[in-house]
């Protein structure tokens, strides 16, 4: 372990780890200046860094490149006991890599057994090549998955891949925080960022620390790496009462990214990994105009988790968008939106677009916190205008797939939420045999669910629509063992043609 260092001794190690990774027909400076990116990059784990040893894993450029051997990162995975509420943590296994045009993954699983596999999201569509304990398939582009042997839910391999970097920051620049390939640590375990810095992660490099983004502007945390937190309660990206700032690439293990009472922030494929207790990873108060785009997500809490007030924040959250993701709760919700707010000054939630989603697995034994997609008011918050578009729910543990509701939970709120309106939910998915009821529960005649539209549920291939054939008596909810209660006000379900006809009509 090594304290930060230099900006131009860093920018040598990370030539010679990019050299030794197979680049070596190019100059690190050739390389950064005109060349364009190869084709793999690869980058051992520095000393000092946990490992695991269930899967062997070779990537080769396709289709006959040189194997080159990945390093496992040893992430947790945390599993409730319902009886008792003890949490367990499971080990699983990380690799990560970059790449331009198609590679070969050979997984082998070392622990032996293997009867079949599993490449996960299923909307990717790719069917491994299983032969013994060993498997291979082929990425034509950068993308997460997850590989799972005998659906194996924890000792499971997270395949975490980029392009390879084209522009990366000058070690030699004031503003740039560098950190090269190898384990750093900061004084106090506390990075902390002024207006205008980039704090650039370079692959193989590994930060143990949290980095603080508060009250400053135009920030960016950066690059191909890992941060690591170093103890259970520090740890990390906070983005506080900051405006224009970007965190994009970095890896996260033991915590993840909050925000709050932040404007103007983009997160671009950040992937996040918790196990500790409260590990929500992407969490977010009183905060607007945020996209995250391309994250992934494997939580002991909420993937995502988007509030209005709570501690020190105040104000509405507005204009959020959550696209291109994976999530997979291990515990509460994929996307839980609206517990906490202010009842002396109520806020409101709204402008929420989740668009192009795979949910891969939700595991709540509690009625109250279940859910893939939450949308629950408490605490005087108004939730309104949000649109759900193209999200597919894998078969998940225990759960249900979507939960509307307006509640008082004693545990969190000192008020009923005022409300949930103007839903548009369209082309989700769910296939499974697994879920819960879904719930639609207005709090009273004053605290209703109003306005939510279903276009295109399709629920184990079966489209689900007022329009279906059903007894005429039945709910179309009752089709699906649903269940809204007399306070949900102008609930629908229509075919794709259906709501096409309408917005035509309408035009």
């Amino acid at each position: 372990m090594s304290p930060t260092l230099s900006r131009r001794t860093a920018l040598q190690a990370a030539g010679a780890t990019a050299l030794a990774a197979g680049l070596s027909n190019l100059t690190a400076g050739a390389a950064h200046a005109t060349a364009p990116a190869p084709q793999l990059v690869t980058y051992p784990i520095p000393s000092g860094v946990a490992t695991q040893a269930s899967f062997k894993v070779r990537v080769r450029t396709a289709p006959d490149g040189d194997w080159q051997t990945l390093d496992c990162y040893a992430p947790g995975a945390k599993e409730i006991n319902p009886t008792t509420g003890s949490g367990k943590v499971w080990g699983s296994s990380m690799v990560y890599f970059d790449f331009c045009g198609p590679v070969e993954l050979e997984v082998t699983y070392l622990k032996g057994g293997s009867t079949k596999a599993r490449v996960r999201p299923d909307s990717y569509g790719i069917t491994p090549e299983l032969l013994g304990d060993t498997l291979r398939f082929t990425l034509d582009e950068p993308k997460d998955v997850v590989v799972q042997i005998n659906d194996e839910i924890f000792d499971c391999l997270h395949v975490i891949t980029n392009s390879p970097e084209r522009h990366a920051p000058s070690a030699d620049d004031p503003d740039v925080l560098y950190y090269g390939p190898g384990l750093h640590t900061v004084p106090g375990n506390v990075l902390t960022v002024t207006s205008g810095q980039t704090v650039y992660l370079a692959g193989g490099a590994v930060l143990k620390a949290e980095i603080d983004v508060k009250g400053v502007e135009n920030a960016t945390v950066t690059g191909h790496g890992v941060l690591l937190a170093p103890t259970s309660t520090v740890g990390g990206v906070h983005i506080e009462h900051s405006r224009n700032c970007r965190v994009e690439n970095v890896i996260f293990l033991a915590n993840g990214i909050g925000l709050g009472e932040a404007e103007n922030v983009h997160v671009k494929k950040a992937r996040v990994f918790t196990w500790g207790q409260w590990g929500d990873g992407l969490t977010m108060y009183c905060s607007k105009n945020i996209t995250f785009d391309g994250c992934f997500a494997r939580t002991s809490d909420d993937c995502f988790s988007i509030y209005a007030h709570r501690g020190d924040f105040y104000g509405d959250t507005r204009d959020l968008t959550i696209k291109n993701c994976t999530l997979w709760a291990d515990v509460a919700h994929p996307v839980n939106v609206g517990t906490h707010g202010n009842s002396d000054d109520p806020e409101t939630i709204a402008n929420l677009l989740i668009k192009n989603v795979d949910i891969l697995d939700h595991r709540e034994p509690q009625l109250n916190y279940q859910g893939c997609i939450a949308l629950n008011a408490g605490d005087s918050n108004l939730i309104k205008n949000v649109r759900i578009e193209d999200v597919r729910i894998e078969d998940f543990r225990w759960g249900q797939v979507i939960n509307l509701r307006v509640m008082f939970n004693a545990k969190y709120n000192t008020s009923a939420g005022r409300g949930v309106e103007d839903v548009y939910v369209k082309n989700l998915t769910y296939t499974g045999t697994h879920a819960n009821p879904s719930l639609f529960l207005g709090y009273d005649a004053e605290h209703a669910v109003k306005n939510v539209t279903f276009e295109n549920l399709v629920v184990n291939g079966v489209v689900i629509a007022d329009s279906m054939r059903k007894p005429t008596w039945y709910y179309t909810t009752d089709t699906v063992q649903w269940y809204a209660n007399e306070h949900v006000l102008g609930m629908r379900f229509l075919t794709t043609a259906e709501a096409t006809a309408e917005r035509g009509a309408a035009s």
